[in-house]
């Protein structure tokens, strides 16, 4: 037991291992599922780290994972550049201004906004495979009945063709000003809106997606960079982005035996004891 005692960068042991299995697990379930932050986040809020911090020192090093998972997209990317610079475009600006509200709010404001987005982003989770299926009966349905029976929606070879809708654009915009500010389930909420109004098979939606959420992240953490430099914890940042991209360069063969349902269910139970850990105080005014 002594041995869990020992000071690593200003840590605890055992508190560096978890932090460095949540990064793990974060990573695995970015590539996987999505919404590793409701892994990462409330870990760091438990630790001690002030909301703020936690969520800036998460989105920094959550950027490996993301690097990991477009390196593995790389060819649905490829095809999909006709659309990529109009979504990109959307993505950074309302990663900007997503980044530039948490800096400039008072850090209360972050403290009570938390809960709430914790709470919405487990509801992304929770709701994640029913949306899946409506879009993909939705893409069936566009593709006038032709997939046989029995085959996956997600396999067919159409790219999305553009061009971008005025609508697609602003919903974009909007995910990339929630993603900026909170970033859990932003993957999860752009697979839902390109679902509905982009074109093309699923998985070049998926790789979008995975390209998007990065894209938030960077600017966000350009911004924290030059504007936050004081708010960033950096034992934090180093440690989740070593075990994310690990986690995330494993995700696909860790995806392939561990069911998404249990995944999920560990997403829903960290979520929701981090929502419990950040309300209590507000409660209790503690």
């Amino acid at each position: 037991m002594e041995l869990l005692g020992l000071d690593v960068m200003g840590l605890d042991l055992w508190q560096v291992v978890l932090i460095l299995l949540a990064g793990f697990w974060a990573g695995t379930i970015n590539t996987v599922v999505g919404s590793g932050t409701l892994v990462t986040f409330p870990v760091l809020v438990a630790m001690g780290f002030p909301p703020v911090t936690a969520q800036i020192s998460n989105a920094m090093g959550l950027v490996a994972a993301g690097v990991s998972g477009v390196f593995g997209f790389r060819r649905e990317l490829a095809a999909s550049r006709k659309v990529l610079p109009a979504l990109t475009s959307a993505s950074l600006a309302g990663g900007v201004l997503g980044a530039f509200l948490l800096m400039v709010l008072p850090e209360e404001v972050f403290g009570v906004a938390a809960p709430i987005l914790i709470a919405v982003a487990i509801g992304f989770v929770l709701f994640q495979p029913a949306l899946s299926r409506w879009v993909r009966r939705r893409k069936a349905g566009e593709a006038g009945g032709s997939a046989a029976a029995g085959a996956d929606p997600l396999a067919g070879p159409e790219a999305p063709t553009g061009p971008v809708s005025p609508v697609l654009w602003v919903l974009i915009f909007c995910a990339g000003v929630y993603g900026g500010y909170f970033v859990a389930a932003q993957g999860v909420l752009l697979l839902g809106i390109m679902g509905v109004f982009l074109s093309g098979a699923l998985v070049y939606s998926n790789a979008i997606k995975t390209w998007l959420s990065l894209a938030v992240n960077l600017i966000a953490a350009v911004s924290y960079l030059l504007f936050a430099f004081d708010r960033i914890d950096w034992r934090a940042v180093l440690l989740i982005a070593v075990s994310s991209m690990i986690g995330a360069s494993l995700g696909a063969q860790i995806g392939r035996r561990i069911k998404p349902f249990w995944l999920r269910v560990v997403i829903v139970v960290v979520g929701v004891a981090g929502l419990v850990n950040m309300v209590w105080p507000l409660v209790t005014g503690g």
